[in-house]
């Protein structure tokens, strides 16, 4: 196997996790962030660790696709390569944040206050989840939009995998920083119908990339030296 080919696996592999691991660990948070604030219901501490430890594999896997991607991706343009692994090492970051986020408010409603001490840190339970929140808009939003588009671009135009899998991320990396500004002034929430019909040509992308990436790698035509739109 080629080292070329063994990239496209190994990309291919992580994009894969990376869906898995997102949409775990957005199930898994989902009994903190929709409990009462200053109370921690029965098993929703452990579901949220396993949300955590979800999330953690998905960092490892956003960053793990950039590093992998980016020896074949910079013969054709070093510049754009490099951006896109710095975006894709951004969202990785914002995730992180939202992840010690969980994990304090999970702290913080663990502590057995009473009826005043839980209400003293309302506040306090109401900003982390704001936190995650913000960070689920800026991380697997804006951030995955730009790097897929990013993406997307250089596939395209490089033509390292067929054309309509890379138009699928020529459509969905915009319509899912769209979509995050919709949900930044409020004209829907990021988890409902509109936002998750905004995420569907993402999803589709990666999905279709990480399936021809392990199936049969990168086009064997693919000349970094002449390749062009």
């Amino acid at each position: 196997m080629s080292s070329d080919r063994r990239t496209a696996v190994v990309a291919g592999v992580l994009f894969l996790v990376t869906e898995v691991a997102a949409i775990g660990g957005l199930a898994l948070y989902q009994p903190v962030l929709d409990g009462a604030a200053g109370t921690l219901a029965p098993g929703a501490g452990t579901s949220a660790f396993l949300g955590a430890l979800c999330e953690l594999v998905l960092v490892a896997a956003v960053i793990g696709t950039g590093v992998a991607l980016f020896p074949v991706i910079k013969r054709r343009h070093e510049g754009m390569a490099l951006g896109y692994v710095c975006f894709r090492l951004l969202e990785a970051v914002v995730i992180a944040v939202g992840i010690l986020g969980v994990l304090t408010l999970v702290t913080l409603r663990q502590d057995p206050a009473g009826a005043a001490g839980a209400a003293g840190t309302a506040g306090a339970d109401r900003a982390l989840v704001a936190l995650h929140d913000w960070t689920f808009l800026l991380g697997p939003n804006f951030a995955l939009g730009l790097n897929t588009a990013l993406l997307a671009y250089l596939m395209y135009r490089s033509r390292l995998v067929p054309r309509f899998i890379a138009v699928l991320g020529l459509v969905g990396g915009p319509l899912i920083c769209a979509s995050a500004v919709a949900v930044l002034f409020g004209l829907y929430e990021q988890v409902s119908v509109a936002g998750s019909a905004a995420a569907v040509p993402v999803f589709a992308w990666e999905v279709a990339l990480a399936v021809r990436l392990i199936a049969k790698g990168f086009d064997k035509g693919f000349d970094p030296a002449r390749a062009d739109g």
